[in-house]
């Protein structure tokens, strides 16, 4: 299970590599997410320059495993207008893992429903750009109407032990 640190990523005050690039935020609502993994992602220079930038966006994007590897798909990250070469903003980007995690990653999405959704893109605390990748089971309305319902009770419940405190 995802700890509350996995979910939130919070933000180490005394690193200043440490940076959330792109966020999905839906996905949580959306999916249920039974596991998370971090993955190293290959990248060209000028979309290291453009993640720096803040200009990326992983919302409409997801992972496959195809051939052995871990590929992440339809992450956009904006062209760098500054670079002599310069990138497909959606292309497939390649994903690093361990062979172990990548036989683990392959036999959940061989499982019916089960889906590979990243949650994160960041630089870490080495400056390194990394991919939260959340292994997920797709919710259906119901499901979803119970955990907005779980979220408004939590408010709800924060706002009243503040009022009486």
């Amino acid at each position: 299970m995802p700890s509350a640190y996995l979910r939130r990523m919070a933000k180490p005050k005394d690193n200043p590599n440490y940076k959330v690039i792109a966020e999905n935020r839906r996905a949580r609502y959306d999916y249920a997410i039974s596991d998370d993994i971090e993955c190293g992602i290959v990248l060209t220079g000028s979309e290291v320059k453009s993640l720096r930038r803040n200009t990326s966006q992983i919302t409409e994007s997801y992972a496959e495993v195809k051939d052995g590897e871990l590929w992440l798909v339809n992450a956009y990250i904006a062209p760098y207008e500054q670079a002599m070469f310069g990138h497909e903003d959606r292309r497939r980007r390649k994903l690093l893992v361990n062979r172990r995690e990548m036989a683990r990653l392959w036999q959940e999405t061989q499982r019916k429903g089960m889906t590979l959704v990243p949650l994160v893109l960041y630089f870490n605390h080495r400056g390194i750009a990394k991919v939260k990748i959340g292994i997920a089971k797709g919710k259906n309305a119901p499901d979803k109407r119970d955990t907005s319902a779980k979220r408004d009770w939590q408010r709800q419940k924060a706002r009243l032990l503040k009022e009486h405190s």
